[in-house]
């Protein structure tokens, strides 16, 4: 196919990191993207072009076009870090080469030539050919969230008891470990902030849905924590109600932080717990997981695909926005709960 010299992206309005977070809400696009059209690059010797047919809003997306994530922005590249797309042109190595042609699932990472655009740039090694039986909208969630829930279920039958706690427990992610949770016997305990979230939360295997903004949410949690004793706290919010929860937590209670959704100060009430009661908090970053645990990405992604296949596993759709709406729509999409929003180039 013929490629184009130039294409059509959402571009980066900052550079490198903000001085002033503004929390995990994409209140408005202008601020932080911009429309325009930026020359289609080339890909460097173990990189491939993706021709875009979709690309997802992860929440770690939202914090890197704000500044506030862990890799510095480039100004006026495209943003997004994850798509599904056809590979139309391969760099010099071998690899690179032969996903010439093939539907790809893939993560843009450290090349900052994102996929809210109509042409991408990958590592070859980022990239993961689909099965024919993986929809599009499987396809573009497919590594950030699908490997993480893969990854963060381990830690828990490596380390924990069968109940665990999640918080933000309608997202696509704390859904997708449920329902490996649900396979395997799990009890998940997890977090919402609406009643309505509940039944559905319980269909699909959590064992607890306790909604943080009820009025008796702490004395509910104290009980359920105490009856069920869950070893892993797997986070994204942080802030006032992570510290309830890892207070109300058993001895050696592991605190699992992989996003901060409250922009809220996150207080520990006791710092004695981590002495006397060997508590520990770390983080979970899915980059650092992948060079750590090579060996157990192949069978993660064969299993993801799998059971997108299969339908134990399904992405939730908000809305598919095209490119030319998105400056417009993003803020008001975003802020619909319980599913993912897409881009299509």
């Amino acid at each position: 196919m013929t490629i184009p010299a130039e294409m059509k992206a959402l571009l980066l309005v900052g550079d490198g990191y903000t001085r002033t977070p503004s929390g995990s809400v994409l209140e408005a696009t202008e601020p932080y993207l911009e429309p325009g059209s930026t020359a289609v690059p080339s890909p460097g010797p173990t990189q491939v072009l993706i021709k875009v047919s979709l690309a997802s809003i992860n929440p770690s997306d939202v914090a890197f076009i704000k500044g506030q994530y862990g890799q510095p922005r480039v100004k006026g590249r495209p943003a997004g870090f994850e798509g599904v797309g056809t590979v139309v042109a391969g760099g010099d190595e071998p690899y690179s080469k032969s996903l010439v042609g093939k539907r790809i699932a893939f993560a843009t990472g450290l090349s900052n030539w994102g996929s809210w655009a109509q042409y991408a740039i990958a590592e070859a090694a980022a990239c993961i050919p689909l099965l024919d039986t993986v929809r599009d909208e499987d396809g573009a969630a497919m590594i950030v969230n699908p490997l993480t829930a893969i990854a963060m279920f381990d830690i828990v039958k490596q380390d924990g008891e069968k109940a665990f706690v999640m918080t933000a427990g309608a997202s696509q992610l704390c859904k997708l470990i449920i329902g490996l949770a649900r396979g395997e016997g799990y009890r998940p305990i997890v977090t919402v902030r609406r009643d309505e979230q509940i039944p559905l939360l319980k269909e699909i295997g959590a064992a607890h849905v306790l909604n943080e903004k009820a009025a008796d949410f702490e004395a509910t949690l104290r009980e359920v924590i105490k009856a069920e004793q869950p070893r892993i706290f797997l986070d994204a919010v942080t802030g006032p109600l992570a510290s309830a929860i890892f207070n109300a937590m058993p001895k050696r209670a592991r605190w699992i932080i992989y996003g901060r959704l409250d922009p809220d100060a996150t207080v520990i009430r006791e710092p004695g717990q981590l002495i006397f009661q060997h508590k520990h908090i770390e983080g979970f970053w899915l980059s650092e997981w992948m060079r750590q645990f090579k060996d157990r990405r192949g069978p993660a992604i064969l299993e993801a695909q799998k059971r997108f296949s299969d339908g134990r596993w399904s992405t939730d759709v908000t809305a598919v926005v095209p490119l030319a709406e998105a400056m417009a729509r993003l803020p008001g999409e975003l802020a619909k709960p319980n599913g993912k929003v897409f881009i299509r180039p």
